[in-house]
């Protein structure tokens, strides 16, 4: 059986959205400003994951990432090039942009029920699926890249229902933090 794994970039008040600045919100490029080191490579520490597991993205991320990582060569880019990539979108035609990527078919929480029994499901931003899945109580998993920001305003990652994690792990990132939480047993 696998997990959901949930990586995010926040800043330290919780603000998830628009940490490379794409979405031309006003406070947005916040991850970017503090140096190479918290955003570049395989910053989560997903590793073999990348191997056996399945990238879950809504439209907007997807978009985004299809726009750049395709063009890349470097082995961490291989392997998000290589993965598997499922895409939960009501209003994309297709997602042939990208390699290995195709359309969620049915229901999100059904699939990704399915999927969790074989695999490891991977989600990155994509906030409306990780607070769909948070209403269901199927995260098992959140590494979170903390950086030293306070947005003050935008899109926050925990917005649903009170849960209980326990914390597995610290680990500096330049000037951001990696925290690794699972889920309270």
């Amino acid at each position: 059986m696998g997990n959901v794994i949930i990586i995010e970039f926040s800043t330290v008040d919780g603000v998830v959205e628009d940490p490379d600045g794409s979405g031309g919100t006003p406070t947005g490029g916040w991850a970017f400003r503090h140096g190479p080191e918290a955003v570049a490579g395989d910053k989560f520490g997903l590793g073999p994951l990348l191997d056996t597991g399945v990238l879950l993205l809504g439209r907007i991320t997807w978009e985004l990432f299809a726009k750049i990582w395709p063009g890349r060569t470097d082995e961490f880019s291989l392997k998000m090039n290589n993965i598997p990539k499922l895409v939960a979108s009501r209003s994309l035609a297709g997602a042939g942009a990208w390699r290995n990527s195709s359309l969620l078919e049915g229901d999100l929480i059904t699939a990704v029920r399915r999927r969790r029994a074989e695999q490891d499901v991977i989600v990155t931003g994509s906030l409306s699926v990780v607070h769909a899945l948070a209403e269901q109580d199927l995260i098992d998993e959140y590494r979170l890249m903390l950086f030293p920001t306070v947005a003050g305003t935008g899109q926050r990652l925990f917005t649903g229902p009170p849960v209980d994690l326990e914390l597995s792990s610290v680990e500096r990132k330049g000037a951001a933090v990696l925290l690794r939480y699972r889920r309270a047993r």
